[in-house]
């Protein structure tokens, strides 16, 4: 045994991703070469209040690499608000720290998205005990890391769904909209639409202009384009000209039917099919990819992300370097402080490459 660590326990919480097994197989046989022993936490946080526990051997960690999903399974249950029967919850904050010690952990490993860094954090902080997070999500939103394992998977799926819809569009000349995930950010639907050729990209950082959106498709019409491709991040919105107006005005808006009005929420893609109908006349089709797009395996360059930041973890519990995420820096993998860390999302810049670069191959952003 190194350093004093005798054990450490990984949990895998939020939405499911590819290369979660990856990710548990680097950082388990980075410590377990050092005599340290695995204990696997179901369910996410779930299994740590409830102390439900699995042993991670050799046998568990065979096979990990290439498998999608997460054997420890996941769930988004938060420590300080823990769902009840009735229907209510309950601080189990003290629950969770509780096991922590009683399993005799050195050190938790928890994997997860956004959420989950900021769990962790609070469960850092409340119980003083030693954490170290890995980000993973197919949206690619968690603050302090280039990329997250998982992404490339997702933006692989989505990429593959576009170009398959090319051809189906192309043939009955028609408008394809295409939903990918997101959450609030567009970085999914931006690299996907721009790996897959999307004639038109939507995405919550920069609200839309259906009048915009509409014009982009008749160009392409006027050009002998008989179909095109909208690809629309599920937090998309449109550009709202209400602020500053009274009720009055507002309420003159919406007689004249004006195409920028979405009211009381975000449009979904249907609506704005049946927008584009109704403007111009084209038939227009929607398609959801929903969870196909973080399931299955993961992506070769998702393996090696997931294996990197998990043998980097492993790394740090060795050396006592505790209370850090470990995130891709550029060419590096690199430990950062979770409170940097905790509470913060990674929007797109609207300056940002990927922008640049979709409007100088004429991709429409419906700005």
């Amino acid at each position: 045994m190194e350093n004093n660590i005798r054990c450490i326990g990984i949990l895998t919480s939020g939405g499911d991703c590819p290369g979660l097994n990856a990710a548990i197989r680097a950082v388990a046989k980075t410590v377990v070469r050092k005599g340290v022993g695995i204990v696997g936490i179901l369910d996410g946080f779930t299994g740590l209040v409830r102390n439900r526990v699995m042993h991670l051997g050799p046998n568990e960690l065979s096979g990990l690499l290439t498998q999608g999903g997460t054997i420890l399974g996941t769930s988004r249950n938060k420590p300080h608000k823990m769902p009840l029967p009735d229907g209510s919850y309950q601080n189990m904050t003290g629950a969770a720290i509780e096991n922590y010690k009683r399993l005799g952990l050195d050190c938790l490993v928890c994997l997860g998205g956004g959420g989950t860094q900021k769990n962790a954090y609070r469960l850092m902080r409340d119980g003083e005990l030693n954490i170290v997070t890995l980000p993973k999500t197919i949206d690619n939103d968690i603050w302090g890391t280039d990329v997250s394992f998982g992404f490339d998977t997702g933006m692989s799926i989505a990429c593959e769904a576009i170009d398959r819809l090319h051809t189906t569009a192309s043939s009955h000349h028609r408008i394809m909209i295409v939903d990918v995930m997101g959450h609030n950010t567009g970085w999914l639907a931006l690299s996907a639409g721009i790996a897959g050729g999307a004639d038109v990209i939507l995405i919550p950082e920069l609200p839309f202009k259906i009048e915009r959106v509409l014009d982009a498709l008749v160009e392409r019409r006027k050009k002998g384009k008989r179909f095109s491709i909208i690809v629309v991040a599920e937090g998309a919105k449109p550009y709202s000209s209400e602020e500053g107006m009274d009720e009055e005005e507002k309420s003159k808006k919406k007689k004249k039917k004006d195409v920028n009005f979405f009211p009381h929420k975000i449009p979904s893609s249907e609506k704005l099919a049946t927008i584009i109908e109704t403007e111009i006349g084209i038939e227009t089709r929607v398609t959801t990819l929903g969870y196909l797009q973080r399931g299955g395996i993961p992506t070769p360059t998702d393996r090696i992300i997931a294996t990197r930041l998990g043998t980097k973890a492993g790394e740090c519990i060795l050396n006592h370097q505790f209370g850090v995420m470990i995130a891709v820096r550029g060419s590096e993998v690199v430990p950062v402080p979770l409170e940097e860390i905790a509470g913060k999302k990674k929007y797109v810049p609207a300056d940002h490459s990927l922008i640049e670069t979709a409007n100088k191959v004429g991709v429409s952003l419906g700005i």
